[in-house]
């Protein structure tokens, strides 16, 4: 789809190959802090279960920490807050949460589930597709919260095991569902706002229409993928 933007240019490929890595480094001092808390926030993702933090609560503790050990300002650090997409996603998971506890999206996902029934192979389908088409209304991490329990008993009920390809439907369905719209996933979000904010904003729709094809393609692949691991070559 972008096969014309890629052509070479002699005079930028030279400046690309005269950059230096290190002098990208300007406080190799804050580098080894960065990386050090870094490390000891993804541990405190890893260790979840075991500490019982919220993500949020390590993610924060590792900024306040990072913050007290360097000497970088905070007004500068606050000057680098993607702020606008903070924003939208306050707001965005306000109405998401509304829409939950309105029990909108638990009758969109248990009207999915009554209509897949016992059926395997088309309620498979029906779920990958399904969650795509909803993954790009409403975020994906709601909808998959909302989702994961109805797919759980869905697998109980065909006396599916821990590895059944509904799971696989739903994760794939509503990963690569959400890669249809701006608002789809929250990367979706935060790149956009990185893209306008460097003066070269995307709109909603010009990335809505190379994103359903893309979703449209991968969602193709893996229905197929799906089909043969699971039913054709079981």
């Amino acid at each position: 789809m972008f096969a014309k933007h890629f052509v070479y240019d002699e005079k930028r490929a030279a400046e690309i190959m005269e950059l230096r890595e290190r002098e990208a480094i300007k406080e190799p001092c804050l580098l080894v802090q960065g990386l050090s808390i870094l490390a000891l926030v993804v541990a405190g993702f890893v260790l979840h279960p075991v500490l019982h933090y919220a993500p949020s609560v390590v993610a924060l503790l590792g900024a306040g920490l990072l913050i007290a050990i360097s000497k970088v300002e905070t007004g500068e650090v606050l000057g680098e807050v993607e702020w606008p997409t903070l924003a939208f996603f306050a707001g965005l998971f306000v109405m998401v949460g509304a829409l939950i506890e309105m029990g909108v999206i638990g009758d969109l996902a248990s009207s999915l589930a009554d209509v897949i029934g016992g059926a395997e192979l088309g309620g498979s389908m029906l779920l990958l597709g399904g969650s795509a088409v909803l993954s790009a209304i409403v975020d994906n991490i709601p909808y998959v919260a909302t989702m994961a329990p109805i797919t759980s008993e869905l697998v109980t009920d065909v006396g599916g095991d821990p590895d059944h390809v509904m799971w696989w439907a739903l994760a794939l369905g509503a990963d690569l569902g959400g890669n249809a719209t701006a608002i789809g996933a929250s990367a979706n979000v935060v790149v956009l706002g990185i893209a306008e904010r460097n003066r070269h904003p995307i709109t909603f729709w010009q990335f809505t229409k190379y994103g359903l094809v893309v979703t449209a393609v991968t969602i193709a692949i893996s229905a197929l993928y799906l089909w043969l691991r699971y039913f054709a070559l079981a």
